[in-house]
């Protein structure tokens, strides 16, 4: 039996939508295309007609229902507060239960159900690169040498030979008088950018904390929300709950604002994931909680800072934590923050959205551009690996000379 809710769950919801319009202006999917069915509004008229037997799963809808980039933007500014990217998410559930996956989705699946397979191809690709990728002169990342159609010029980031898990042990001992905190890494830090765990451990183990790093930890299921495959975040869930139940942590700290909101999803599953959600805690607000933002301030400011703005991921912006990131930006000793327009803008990653819609994901990175070129910073810093892939695409599409990076880079600079 499903531990989601079904569409059914959600009509009492879905009858308080009153079609006001608000979530126009949030939508990044409806502003890059100014498709009704794009935006929220319009996802809870098909979803009434859903449950009210006016239409089936028709081709129609499946586009529409997958013009969505579960970001939560409309839910956040909507007066009646309906979680539109839960709908979404219920009925990409019940198209693949009763129509099957897509094969994006079944390759999504694949990968996240194997530990084995995503760290075999992880090496795979970057013992591989040199034949896989051409790296991009005088930007950052690499492009892909030999391109899908539909994901032409997409750059992506350098594959680390070793991932996070390689190069730290499960634990981590700390000071005796202080608590044990849990790391939930997530596949981007642990394959991808495992400098940003490197940096995040490095602080814990500077602030004197020990550090139980699971390697029973599997992904959030945000990839597998977004495809639709309710079973696999099902089983991902369950694996996460038991991984940090080994041992008793007072906090499970993320450095990925997309692991965060995955986490912070299994709240509305029907589980008991409080051993879990009622520790998470994202890596800003425990380093302010536990003061560090006033040790680095107390430092000297260099003369070599580097001018840096900020991005905010929507999987934290949603949950309000938006000035956490942009304070401990001023303190780094290292840096000159400066604030960009349109910061709160989605980046268009959106879990799998930007591989099914790659040319509507580069349009709603493109919308960052003006003001990432008008904050006249050398640095974008955000919270969120998937977002630093996704900015680094737009910065190298627009031709800038910018570097989009994690605010933990700068800390681990600062400290060096």
């Amino acid at each position: 039996m499903s531990m989601h809710k079904s569409l059914k769950d959600f009509e009492k919801v879905i009858r308080e939508c009153v079609k006001c319009g608000v979530c126009q202006a949030y939508c990044p999917a409806y502003l890059a295309t100014r498709r009704e069915g794009a935006v929220a509004r319009g996802k809870i008229a098909l979803a009434a007609a859903l449950l009210d037997g006016g239409i089936g799963l028709e081709e129609r809808l499946q586009q529409d229902i997958g013009m969505c980039l579960m970001c939560g933007s409309c839910m956040h500014k909507c007066p009646n507060t309906v979680p539109t990217h839960e709908i979404v998410g219920a009925i990409r559930r019940e198209i693949t239960d009763k129509q099957g996956m897509s094969l994006v989705g079944k390759g999504v699946s694949a990968l996240l159900g194997s530990r084995v397979l995503m760290k075999t191809l992880a090496k795979s690709g970057a013992f591989l690169s040199p034949l896989l990728f051409e790296k991009i002169p005088e930007t950052s990342g690499l492009r892909l040498r030999f391109p899908a159609p539909s994901m032409k010029g997409r750059t992506v980031p350098k594959i680390a030979f070793r991932n996070l898990f390689d190069r730290f042990p499960e634990f981590i001992e700390g000071r005796a008088d202080k608590p044990v905190v849990g790391f939930f890494a997530g596949c981007s830090i642990t394959y991808a950018y495992p400098e940003i765990g490197e940096a995040m451990i490095t602080v814990l183990q500077r602030m004197g904390y020990p550090v139980f790093l699971p390697k029973a930890q599997q992904c959030c299921g945000i990839p597998a929300l977004s495809a639709g495959n309710g079973r696999l975040v099902d089983e991902l869930a369950l694996a996460n709950l038991e991984a940090f139940r080994k041992r008793d942590v007072q906090y499970i700290i993320t450095a990925c604002a997309s692991c965060n909101g995955g986490i912070g999803a299994y709240r509305s599953m029907k589980v008991d994931s409080k051993d879990l959600t009622g520790k998470l805690i994202d890596f800003s607000v425990f380093l302010q909680k536990e003061g560090l933002f006033e040790e680095l301030a107390g430092m000297e400011k260099r003369q070599d800072r580097v001018k840096v703005t900020y991005h905010d991921p929507c999987h934290l912006k949603t949950q309000g934590i938006t000035r956490e990131p942009r304070e401990l930006l001023k303190a780094l000793p290292n840096v000159d923050f400066v604030e960009m327009e349109n910061a709160s803008s989605c980046c268009g990653l959106g879990g799998t959205f930007s591989v099914d819609h790659y040319e509507c994901s580069r349009a709603i990175g493109a919308k960052k551009i003006p003001g990432l070129q008008e904050s006249g910073a050398s640095l974008v810093a955000t919270a969120c690996p998937g977002c630093i892939m996704q900015l680094q695409d737009s910065i190298n599409h627009a031709g800038l000379k910018m570097k989009a990076v994690h605010i933990l880079d700068l800390l681990a600079a600062a400290w060096r």
